[in-house]
């Protein structure tokens, strides 16, 4: 398999050196194309997810490393400039993924999930209930947490018989929370951090929350169809109060760091992993106190590494290629960043301007649920679940996560309007010609 796709690579490059005679083929980047490959290999062969995308980013590496550096600068002192300032978002995911994954246990294992059937509807309801519950989660926690404790609850009242569209539906769920909240997502995060106002993204919710009445009550059918909520649990099961402590404390510690970082000391937030490394000190400071089920660490890990690659990897594009801010490149960035990994391109629009910031945030946000692979949120799920890990399983049975984008969108825009932002940042005027010229 992985010979397979490194031989397209392979029978690509002298062709599209021929072509273009350059990085590009049809105004296509070569760079695209090879991610391209990437992502095809990964919806072709999803039972071996890692390796082709250990395979894409050697060969997007090299590539680069041979032919057109890294933004701008060639060779190994481009890729150690571009890892240099990577280094703190990947390790900040792999903290998390590891982390919430340990997390998510702890939060299976404190008898919650047991005893929450007693309070869900026992019809298609309860797993529309439990989708809104997610929503709200991320509004305020980060949304891979959410995911992981809505898929953690999902396991156990509907017996693991978990349906495909109703895992996109926790996706796509806690995505939407955490579109309008600058600490729900990385993505309206990076806005906060870079000078939006929150309040500035509070609108995406106009989209959210008609984005979840859509897909939740389909992928609510979809589950009650395929394996109800079973409300036969035992009258003796209890919640271990210690132990949601934990998993309280461990979310408080996140979330803490995250709001003192980015308010107070913004200027090294991109300095150190502060959120991945508070996790594990939390994790480590109650292992005491209840003990993570560290056997989950390696199945976790190679999760986490595929994610990574994907990441590297889309930072690597040049999403400078981008079209000038608008409301149809907002509608279409949502259908990219499920394919592309969201952080560049939220980095990439602050530094053009001009954007409805919480139009961005809901399409950055919620677009990468189209996805399974298309979100940190979708990635970490797929650990739980591993049959989630098929592009063509989650389009056909996830369909109303697409629908429901387009239509949030539709309506926010008819509620709210877009309204272009200024850069809410001065940048520093080029010098006027004249000076430059010689007296």
């Amino acid at each position: 398999m992985t010979r397979s796709i490194l031989l397209a690579y392979l029978l690509l490059a002298p062709s599209c050196a021929l072509a273009a005679g350059g990085p590009e083929v049809l105004g296509i980047p070569v760079d695209f194309i090879l991610f391209a490959l990437t992502l095809l290999g990964v919806a072709l062969f999803h039972h071996h997810t890692l390796y082709v995308a250990l395979t894409g980013l050697t060969v997007i590496t090299l590539y680069k490393l041979g032919l057109t550096g890294f933004h701008g600068v060639p060779g190994l002192d481009g890729l150690a400039a571009h890892l240099g300032h990577e280094w703190v978002t990947i390790v900040n995911l792999l903290g998390l993924l590891l982390g919430f994954a340990l997390l998510a246990r702890h939060f299976e294992e404190s008898g919650v999930p047991e005893v929450l059937p007693r309070y869900l509807p026992d019809d298609w309801k309860g797993g529309f209930v439990l989708l809104v519950m997610v929503f709200v989660l991320s509004s305020f926690l980060d949304n891979i947490a959410a995911a992981l404790i809505g898929a953690t609850i999902a396991a156990t009242v509907f017996r693991r018989k978990v349906h495909i569209g109703y895992l996109a539906a926790i996706v796509a769920a806690s995505n939407a929370g955490g579109a309008g909240s600058v600490v729900g997502d990385t993505t309206t995060t990076m806005m906060w951090i870079d000078g939006v106002s929150p309040l500035d993204v509070l609108h995406a919710y106009a989209a959210a929350i008609p984005a979840l009445l859509v897909f939740g009550v389909i992928a609510a059918r979809q589950q009650a169809g395929h394996a109800p909520i079973h409300r036969d649990t035992s009258p003796y099961a209890r919640v271990d109060w210690l132990r949601v402590a934990v998993v309280g404390f461990i979310l408080a510690a996140a979330i803490a760091t995250n709001v003192t970082v980015n308010t107070h000391y913004p200027e090294i937030a991109d300095a150190f992993p502060f959120l991945g490394v508070a996790v594990w000190v939390a994790l480590l400071a109650a292992a005491p106190l209840k003990r993570p089920q560290w056997s989950l660490l390696p199945e976790a890990f190679k999760g986490s590494v595929f994610l990574l690659s994907l990441v590297l990897c889309a930072s690597m594009m040049p999403v400078e290629k981008l079209p000038a801010a608008a409301w149809q490149t907002a509608l279409g960035l949502g259908f990219v960043s499920a394919v592309f990994d969201n952080i560049p391109l939220t980095a990439l629009a602050l530094t053009q301007g001009g954007y409805d910031w919480g139009v961005l945030a809901y399409a950055v946000g919620f677009g990468g649920s189209m996805i399974w692979f298309g979100s940190s949120a979708g990635v970490a799920l797929s650990n739980i679940f591993p049959e989630a890990r098929s592009v063509g399983a989650w389009l056909k049975n996830g369909w109303h996560v697409a629908v429901g984008y387009v239509i949030g969108f539709f309506i926010m825009l008819a509620v709210v309007g877009w309204h272009p932002h200024t850069p809410h940042k001065e940048r520093p005027a080029a010098p006027p010609a004249a000076a430059t010229l010689p007296h």
